[in-house]
């Protein structure tokens, strides 16, 4: 240990284990061209870092390679840092993986209708509108395709998105992007997966809307209760659900 610090001490013999770190394995040729010290210099240096442990060699032919071993440096950090450390930096983890960990929500619905008269529903612009709140959808329904979301009520596109798999009629996965204010703007790209499974006369659908943002603007997704309940009202009963009137994406 004593002699892992008395290596580290020295900037030099840091700066030679940053270099290791950035390419591991080289020679002492091309150490030395990444110095300005002599060849005796850095030979030098070296050699206390493997008497540390820090550094160890191996033979290639003629040439001596030189590699990082990390280990002693580890044994100083579970002695001397952890222990004292390890609550904050936990919590700290802990957060950051709490804010960076996309966020997915899960709706499902059970509705009395086929799966290819579902698909239907789903990728027709015109019935579509019938249960979501107006939106109209402008796409071919290939792989790569872009698809576009608009309304006779709004000023420009309501969202984006791509095609990213499609399964029929059983699997659609789309990006998407909603623009319909600045706050969802901001938000950036989700995702949404559509699974229809067929069960008795029935069909199970699940919708997955993931890949949001830890803590995103619930417009993003507040809208799915109410348009798959307008959806099977209507694949049910051909009756259009009326809804509440926000204009709202999904």
């Amino acid at each position: 240990m004593d002699a892992v610090f008395r290596a580290l001490a020295d900037p030099t013999r840091r700066s030679l284990l940053d270099e290791l770190f950035r390419e591991d394995g080289q020679s002492l040729n091309a150490l030395v061209a990444r110095f300005e010290l002599t060849r005796f210099g850095v030979m030098k240096h070296l050699k206390l870092l493997e008497e540390a442990g820090l550094v160890v060699t191996k033979r290639r032919g003629r040439e001596k390679l030189h590699y990082l071993n990390p280990v002693p440096i580890r044994l100083v950090h579970d002695r001397w840092v952890s222990k004292y450390a390890e609550p904050w930096t936990a919590a700290l983890s802990e957060l950051k993986q709490r804010l960076e960990t996309p966020m997915e929500k899960v709706f499902e619905i059970y509705i009395r209708t086929t799966p290819e008269r579902l698909w239907q529903a789903i990728t027709d612009s015109e019935i579509r509108s019938k249960y979501n709140f107006g939106v109209q959808i402008a796409c071919d329904w290939t792989v790569g395709s872009r698809f576009e979301q608009t309304s006779p009520k709004a000023d420009g596109p309501l969202g984006e998105g791509e095609i990213l798999e499609i399964d029929p009629p059983r699997r659609l996965v789309q990006s998407m992007r909603a623009l319909w204010s600045d706050d969802v703007k901001s938000e950036g790209t989700s995702r949404v997966t559509w699974e229809i499974e067929p069960v008795g006369d029935s069909c199970r659908l699940v919708v997955t809307h993931d890949q949001l943002r830890e803590g995103a603007n619930d417009e993003l997704y507040g809208g799915w209760p109410m348009i798959l309940s307008g959806l099977k009202t209507w694949l049910e009963t051909g009756e259009v659900l009326t809804t509440p009137g926000s204009l709202m994406y999904a």
